[in-house]
């Protein structure tokens, strides 16, 4: 497909078949449940740094920059000369979702400055929106060129300009906003306006997409487990709309993927609130020291440190050292030393978001 062909939104064409309207439906309600169990835990970062690390990771692989868990949560710790490469690639990823969910709380609209931004904080550059020609997708096998997206600047801003409006403009178009999220990710990444980060951008957008229209409170349903699982269908569906307008089953892939990660998200977030029940138990049971604020730090922070938890409970270095190997002494936390410090691992919540 050349670059001329790509159309500007709203589609011409109805899409909304008997098929995607069916999958629409259960799609919803797997949404909705999932709406229902993020209210139910009480501090909405636990979920954000938890859960947003876990897409950082995933999306990230996508564009194959591999990284591991314990790489991840070092590189949180920001102890000079303990981060991989890769790792602050992930690092930058979930700072664009937080400063993304921040642009759309305000307002609940998503500009192109928005994405602009967020992109630049994922790329930690200004380059902004493509000028110079000669970017083309290649077949990463091969090397053969499957797609020219447009390369004039004024056409890329256009479009862009154009996709702006379908984002806002409920007006545009009254097809479900979980289809709509589907035809918008196409626009985007058939647009790419940026010479690098389209794939991540375009997925952070996927999730605030889903904020500003009220089906979730936080931006914690992550589509990149499901598109690594499925990557070359992600490639191949989004070609097929590009030649030969095949929407039905490019909408069904997204509507699927949605209904799938919120029921496994589900599930995680369960497991997740019953450790956190466990701890607070514990902790209340057993310890003088107990605090709300320590518990939430405790699952904030999988891998945490002293200076969290003074930061956290407004307490000495001192006492956060006591709180902690009292803690790493009784077995509720793992003590590690990096360095010249000391870390200390929630091995339970690491092996829940392990699976």
């Amino acid at each position: 497909m050349r670059s001329n062909e790509l159309k500007k939104l709203p589609l011409e064409q109805d899409i909304e078949t008997k098929t995607i309207l069916k999958k629409v439906a259960s799609s919803h309600r797997a949404l909705a449940e999932l709406k229902g169990v993020v209210s139910s835990i009480p501090n909405e970062s636990i979920l954000i740094n938890t859960l947003g690390l876990q897409e950082a990771k995933d999306s990230s692989a996508i564009e194959n920059i591999i990284t591991t868990h314990d790489d991840i949560f070092k590189a949180e710790l920001n102890i000079d000369g303990f981060k991989s490469p890769n790792a602050k690639e992930v690092q930058n990823y979930i700072s664009a979702l937080k400063k993304g969910f921040a642009l759309i709380s305000k307002k609940k609209i998503l500009t192109n400055n928005d994405i602009i931004q967020i992109q630049s904080e994922l790329e930690k550059n200004n380059a902004g929106f493509r000028k110079v020609p000669g970017t083309a997708l290649k077949n990463a096998t091969t090397g053969e060129i499957v797609y020219t997206p447009p390369q004039d600047y004024n056409t890329i801003l256009e479009l862009m300009a154009n996709l702006e409006q379908f984002i806002n403009d409920q007006a545009r178009s009254d097809f479900d906003p979980l289809v709509k999220m589907g035809i918008i990710h196409y626009q985007f990444e058939s647009i790419h306006p940026f010479y690098d980060g389209n794939g991540r951008t375009g997925r952070i957008i996927n999730v605030l997409y889903l904020v500003m229209n009220d089906l979730l409170d936080l931006p914690i349903l992550y589509l990149s487990r499901y598109i690594i699982k499925n990557k070359g269908k992600y490639y191949n569906l989004l070609q097929e709309v590009r030649e030969a307008d095949n929407w039905e089953n490019w909408i069904l892939y997204i509507l699927d993927a949605v209904e799938q990660i919120s029921k496994e998200t589900i599930v995680l977030i369960k497991k997740i609130k019953k450790l956190i029940f466990e701890y607070k138990n514990l902790l209340r049971d057993n310890y003088k020291f107990y605090s709300q604020d320590l518990l939430n730090n405790l699952f904030k922070h999988p891998y945490t440190k002293i200076e969290f938890i003074v930061n956290d409970l407004g307490v000495s270095r001192i006492t956060a050292s006591k709180y902690l190997n009292k803690l790493a002494k009784d077995g509720l936390l793992k003590k590690e030393k990096l360095g010249t410090g000391n870390y200390y691992i929630n091995e339970k919540l690491i092996e829940i978001l392990k699976r």
